[in-house]
């Protein structure tokens, strides 16, 4: 049993992936990120020192709750919680810190691509207008388990790989760029890949995207019925902004069944 003020990995990672996952503060010093530069998914890298910026991000989250950790979740993720309650913040502690959670063997994302952000240190990204279902499935992964604060731009086809150097963004699902389609994959797939980020609920969530992206409905049978509901997404939004946060709420459903739900069927009335 977690401890008081603390919260277990598997209770964490329940949470990680949903719109209730806390803001989550990796507080590890430098020489223990660099023995093993992963982050826990979502996680903000945070000098254990700069309280101000911890209180920074959950201004902008809107949000006072929190979790820290630091390589053993002993003294600094102590120390910072501490403080941070201080101020008001409901801040728990992830109990045995990053070890306990690589131990579990739980979802973790590599914290070594350098990827540009903006002055607030969120990640930019860029992709052709008038998204389907990559262009939202991606930025919802983004969201949810790499970035929280990741700010993506629409524009038109021709112009993407110029916005991204001039707004110092990372363009995606275009042709020639690091994250894109490869072979029969699709960019959902190559973003987990070159994060490292694994977990059954979204290998089955890939597949779903991979079919419903490429036309393959063979995949999964629910390739068809994400591709509809993409469609018909995308004529109810002319904003494409607007059209990516109602996405939000298609691809959270979507994923809570690939973790949860996969097994249950409906049937009514029931048959005789």
């Amino acid at each position: 049993m977690p401890a008081l003020n603390e919260i277990s990995p598997h209770q964490l990672n329940r949470l990680i992936g949903t719109p209730d996952a806390p803001v989550l503060f990796d507080t590890r010093i430098d020489q223990d990120f660099a023995q093993d530069p992963q982050l826990i998914p979502g996680a903000i890298r945070c000098a254990h020192t700069d309280l101000p910026a911890m209180q920074r991000r959950l201004a902008q989250r809107n949000t006072d709750k929190a979790v820290v950790y630091c390589q053993k979740g002993r003294k600094i993720s102590h120390g910072v919680a501490a403080l941070l309650r201080q101020s008001g913040q409901q801040v728990e502690v992830l109990e045995g810190g990053q070890f306990a959670w690589r131990d579990a063997g739980l979802p973790m994302i590599s914290g070594q691509l350098d990827l540009p952000r903006d002055p607030s240190g969120a990640t930019r990204w860029v992709t052709r207008h008038r998204p389907k279902i990559d262009r939202i499935a991606c930025p919802w992964l983004i969201r949810r388990f790499i970035d929280t604060e990741a700010q993506f731009l629409f524009v038109p086809p021709q112009d993407v790989s110029l916005v991204a150097e001039k707004f110092n963004a990372t363009p995606f699902d275009v042709e020639d760029v690091q994250f894109s389609h490869r072979g029969e994959s699709c960019t959902f797939d190559t973003i987990l890949q070159d994060f490292g980020l694994h977990s059954d609920a979204l290998t089955q969530m890939a597949t779903v995207i991979r079919g419903a992206d490429t036309n393959k409905h063979d995949l999964a049978p629910q390739a068809a019925g994400l591709l509809a509901l993409s469609t018909g997404l995308s004529r109810m939004y002319r904003d494409d902004i607007a059209q990516l946060d109602a996405g939000m709420l298609l691809y959270d459903a979507l994923f809570r069944w690939a973790r949860d739900a996969m097994s249950e069927g409906h049937d009514w009335p029931q048959a005789r």
